[in-house]
């Protein structure tokens, strides 16, 4: 899952399966944006295509840095792999381990417009889920007004919208917080695979605007669920029911319901439509414009 920042060219990734950099190529989004990689948790299905698009990157050469998110054992897998294939990295690496954030709670990573949280999920392996939250925006810019008082447009009118104080070169000051309309929210995601169902998904994905939920079995199939730590379709629909989320992604669904079987795809979606009902799939090279929603 790829998600393309606002008003900045930067892609951050969460998970990167076999086949990824494929992906890639077959879409608009651009390896060079790659900034930051958000790793669930280490089976293969989840981290394949890891080392590989790290190498296209570094023979690209023109990257300015990557920081990597995960489990503990995140950064020796990749050292082993890229040493072991003398595969060169040209640009700054980071691995920051998300273990001691999700157990504590506390911010994982927070720049001047996002603010990441995890928390830890329940899987056969530690593995984690991200919310990621926009910050409050400016509100909208009363540009009648500004003009109204032949403020001139260009640095001044910048400065106004960001709720700044403004000195003209004849002398009048303004200040921005009389041009600007209440503070708008921001937008808020989160990201939850693998795991069964647990109270520490809820919490994270309390009132988020889209969930994008793993559901690898149908209900019918809940015993295997509990037997290898996945969540049913019911499953993912309870957690966004219960968080009180916008809108719900199904994904990671198991290949056994295949348009062929007796149980679909389309069968896993109107199991969690019946409980939450604003609820799609996912698929290749589905996009999702996201805004907040009160």
């Amino acid at each position: 899952m790829a998600l393309r920042l606002p008003q900045r060219s930067e892609i951050w990734l969460f998970d990167c399966g076999e086949g990824t950099q494929h992906q890639f190529l077959r879409s608009e989004l651009r390896l060079s944006q790659l900034r930051r990689v958000f790793v669930t948790h280490m089976h293969g299905d989840h981290v394949f295509g890891l080392p590989g698009l790290l190498a296209s990157l570094g023979l690209a050469g023109n990257s300015d840095g990557v920081d990597l998110y995960g489990p503990d054992p995140l950064e020796n897998y990749l050292k082993g792999v890229l040493n072991n294939t003398s595969s060169r990295i040209s640009y700054p690496l980071g691995v920051h381990r998300v273990r001691d954030s999700a157990t504590q709670k506390s911010i994982l990573f927070e720049d001047k417009d996002l603010i990441v949280r995890c928390t830890s999920l329940t899987h056969r392996v530690p593995a984690y889920a991200y919310r990621i939250d926009q910050k409050p925006r400016p509100g909208r810019f009363n540009i009648d007004r500004a003009k109204e008082l032949q403020i001139p447009p260009g640095p001044e009118y910048a400065a106004l919208k960001r709720g700044e104080k403004v000195c003209l070169a004849d002398g009048r000051r303004f200040d921005g917080k009389d041009f600007c309309g209440p503070t708008r929210p921001g937008a808020s995601i989160v990201y939850c695979t693998d795991t069964l169902f647990c109270e520490a998904a809820i919490e994270l994905a309390k009132d988020a605007d889209l969930l994008i939920h793993e559901a690898t079995y149908a209900h019918k199939d809940a015993d295997l669920a509990f037997q290898r730590k996945h969540s049913t379709s019911t499953m993912a629909a309870q957690t966004a029911a219960e968080a009180g989320v916008n809108q719900l992604v199904l994904t990671h669904l198991s290949p056994r319901y295949t348009p062929t079987n007796a149980i679909t795809a389309n069968d896993l979606l109107n199991e969690a439509i019946s409980i939450f009902p604003n609820t799609i799939l996912a698929k290749d090279f589905l996009q999702i414009e996201l805004s907040h929603n009160q």
